[in-house]
Order: structure tokens, then C-alpha cells, then sequence
């Protein structure tokens, strides 16, 4: 048995099962999408570069939001596309294990980095006199360098853990990229601690974080309430709206993804993290874009 366990070398990923057809139409309109997250992120990216008014707290963090996009979509889309056009292409044991870390380590530190942007909103609106103070470039550094921290450490624990498991029965992840909870159904080994070290992260870096979220936009709404002026309230509105329609589309996906029955329709819940994966990544600059007056403004400003 121990000979039989070592000889799995890598994986079929089983993506879509379609139609030769369906699969290159789905190749196209999948390469066109990755296109534009690129685009859509190096644009908000290089938008923050040039313009020094948007060297602000909130930007830095939408910088790094960006860069998140961008490594999301770059883990698990460009091995999607090679199976759409060749299904029966493996991917390595090591490539697996490398795309399932990178993935918690972006999704983990994504969660956390909603978390932080909610803070930034709550203390320009709460508390407008003191932002300077509170949010100092010191702090911001700080809280981006423990986000992208706690997410590399909590999924180097995941992949500490998923290492030593045997790999003895089929090599074929019922999925279009290496999902954690896919891969561990392959093991031939008792996976309880596994599952479980899964569940505790969701609750730590997914109910938690989003408690977080809720409690810091119910205290905004407070503060805006309070505000006598249209135009205050307009302007406190137009810069949360942003940030609220991330964080439903993000945490959305997720919470059903992972918080749902965890014996719920599998192909339902790949094509949910098919959305997670690809489309959230892209729609995030464009929400950014067409609902931020200054992000609007300085690309008028670049291309004029």
C-alpha cells in the first residue's frame, strides 16, 4: 500500500463536461473575460500610479485589491483554458499543491483586506477629523503586510496538512481547478482533521471577517443618518457603494460556497466557484470604475 500511495505523480482536472463545441466556445468567451480582468485591474492599478490624489488610504488598499485580482485569476484560469481545449492534459502533483495554497492564500488574504477597507470607510466617516491620525501610511503598511501574512500562514497550514495524505484511488479532481475540499475526496486516508482545519478557517477568515464587515457599515449608517446635508450624505453614500458591492459579490459566493451544506450539488457549486474565481475578479474594477467619481475623473485626466 505504501508503494501504491507514492506513485501518484498528477491529476486529470475534470472541468466541464461538454460538447468539443461547447468547449471551445467556452474557451473564447473565457479568454476574453481573463483579457479584461487583467486590462480592467492594470488599469485601476496604473490609475493609482500616476495620480498622486490617489495616493490616499483607500486607493492603497484598492491597489492591493487589484493585485489580488490579478493573482486570483492568474492561479486558476490559465490551466482552465489549456483543459477546455485539451481535457485529457494533466497537471502535476506539485502544480496541484502549488494552485491550491496560492488560492487560500489569496482568497484568506482577500477576506481580510475587505475587512481592512471597511475599517477605512467606517473611520472617514466616523471619525473625519482623526482619519489622518488613524490611518496613517504606518498603519496602512501594517494592515496590508498582516493581511497578505495571516493568508500565506493559514494556508501554509492547509498545505502542511495535505501533503502527507496518500493519493491511491483516481486521479480525477471533480473540478476546473485544484479546490481544496476536491482534492482531499481523492485521498485514501482518514481527511476528518482536514475537514475540519477547513471549516475552523472559514468561520476564523470568512464569518468572522464578515461579522466585522456588518458591524463596521451598521455604525457608517449611523454616522451618515446623522448628517444634515443631501450632498453629505450623497457623498458618504457614493463612497461605501463601492466597497459594499465587492464585499456581497465576494462574500456572496463564498459564504454558499463554503457555509452552505457541505453535501450540497457539486456541479452547482463549481460553476458558483467558476463566478467566485473569474467573474468577481473582473466585475471589481469595473464597480470601482463606474461608480467612483475620482477613479472616473483621473482616467478622463490620463486620456485626454
Amino acid at each position: 500500500m505504501g508503494n501504491d500511495t507514492t506513485s501518484v505523480t498528477e491529476f486529470i482536472l475534470l472541468g466541464f463536461l461538454l460538447n468539443p463545441s461547447m468547449q471551445l466556445l467556452l474557451f473564447g468567451l473565457f479568454s476574453l473575460f481573463y483579457a479584461f480582468t487583467l486590462l480592467g485591474n492594470g488599469l485601476i492599478l496604473g490609475l493609482i500610479c500616476l495620480d498622486s490624489r490617489l495616493h490616499t488610504p483607500m486607493y492603497f488598499f484598492l491597489s492591493h485589491l487589484a493585485i489580488m485580482d490579478i493573482a486570483y485569476a492568474c492561479n486558476t484560469v490559465p490551466q482552465m483554458l489549456v483543459n477546455l481545449l485539451n481535457p485529457a492534459k494533466p497537471i502535476s502533483f506539485a502544480g496541484c499543491m502549488t494552485q491550491t495554497f496560492l488560492f487560500l492564500t489569496f482568497a484568506i488574504t482577500e477576506c481580510l483586506l475587505l475587512v481592512v477597507m471597511s475599517y477605512d470607510r467606517y473611520v472617514a466617516i466616523c471619525h473625519p477629523l482623526r482619519y489622518s491620525a488613524i490611518m496613517s501610511w504606518r498603519v496602512c503598511i501594517t494592515l496590508a503586510v498582516t493581511s497578505w501574512t495571516i493568508g500565506f500562514l493559514l494556508s501554509l497550514i492547509h498545505l502542511v496538512l495535505l501533503l502527507p495524505l496518500p493519493f491511491c484511488m483516481s486521479t480525477k479532481v471533480n473540478h476546473f481547478f485544484c479546490e481544496i475540499m476536491a482534492v482531499l475526496k481523492l485521498a485514501c486516508a482518514d481527511t476528518h482533521i482536514n475537514e475540519n482545519i477547513v471549516l475552523a478557517g472559514v468561520g476564523f477568515v470568512l464569518l468572522g471577517p464578515f461579522s466585522m464587515i456588518v458591524v463596521s457599515y451598521l455604525c457608517i449608517l449611523c454616522a451618515i443618518v446623522k448628517i444634515q446635508s443631501g450632498e453629505g450624505k450623497r457623498k458618504a453614500f457614493s463612497t461605501c457603494s463601492s466597497h459594499l458591492c465587492v464585499v456581497g459579490l465576494f462574500y456572496g459566493t463564498a459564504i454558499i460556497m463554503y457555509v452552505a451544506p457541505r453535501y450540497g450539488n457539486p456541479k452547482e457549486k463549481k460553476y458558483l466557484l467558476l463566478f467566485h474565481s473569474l467573474f468577481n475578479p473582473m466585475l471589481n474594477p469595473l464597480i470601482y470604475s463606474l461608480r467612483n467619481s475620482e477613479v472616473k475623473n483621473t482616467l478622463k485626466r490620463v486620456l485626454e
